[in-house]
């Protein structure tokens, strides 16, 4: 799961509104599993069919819109869409700019991958994706932090040797894991509060319509079969 620390301040809208005809669900499109475009050019994935069920039982007529990570907070406060749905950890930071439905995924852990188990992963260099909460861990531990604007760019610039490692969500790693060619180093560091849909603060009634759609998924086990669907049997524990 994607964690996003802002780079810039972005003023929240202050002005209530009323719900929308249509629910513009923001998302980034490029985090397998959570999201990302098939082959017929449609958002899909994880937070695609959890995304489609919480608007089917919330009575809401939505539509699915892409943005890339590092601007995608500023362009939900200034109205480009109206939910973010694109694997982000609820923080204490972002509560500061938007608020956030209850989380749709428990928290988890992030891993370092890399070509071998002899890097340094604290006084060499460390690749991660620009405004993550994984770069901003990286950055304190004292190694070299190289940040990329996508999360593929991270995987590349290891494969390449411009990076000793990569640090990210354990949940999109692992697959580059299990293709043979990198290799999980070190712990596991549990990172974020679990993952929620990001709103505008002035957006409560959206929020409470999304919450109720939210513990309805979890009352009647349609939210574990879709985790345990897509990050492994038992990942499901609501």
């Amino acid at each position: 799961m994607q964690k996003f620390i802002l780079s810039t301040a972005v003023l929240a809208l202050t002005a209530g509104a009323g719900l929308a005809d249509t629910v513009r669900m923001g998302t980034e499109g490029q985090y397998p599993p959570y999201n990302f475009i098939d082959d017929n050019g449609e958002v899909a994935g994880f937070e695609r069919e959890v995304g489609d069920k919480l608007c089917e039982l919330a009575e809401l007529e939505c539509e699915w819109v892409t943005n890339e990570w590092d601007s995608i907070i500023p362009n939900l406060v200034a109205g480009n869409y109206d939910t973010i749905i694109a694997g982000m950890s609820i923080t204490e930071e972002r509560e500061e700019v938007i608020d956030f439905t209850q989380d749709y995924y428990p928290p988890t852990g992030s891993i370092y991958l890399a070509m071998d188990d002899g890097v340094d992963l604290e006084g060499g260099v460390v690749a991660a994706q620009a405004a993550t909460i994984q770069a901003s861990y990286v950055a304190e531990t004292g190694a070299t932090l190289l940040e990329f604007a996508t999360p593929d760019e991270t995987i590349a610039a290891v494969m390449n040797g411009e990076a000793d490692a990569v640090f990210a969500d354990k949940d999109f790693l692992l697959p580059y894991a299990d293709e043979g060619e990198l290799m999980v180093v070190g712990e596991e560091i549990p990172l974020g509060s679990g993952i929620g849909m990001g709103l505008r603060e002035s957006d409560t009634e959206l929020k409470e319509k999304f919450n109720a759609a939210i513990d309805e998924m979890k009352a009647d086990g349609s939210l574990n079969t879709l985790l345990d669907k897509y990050f492994g049997e038992g990942t499901g524990t609501y």
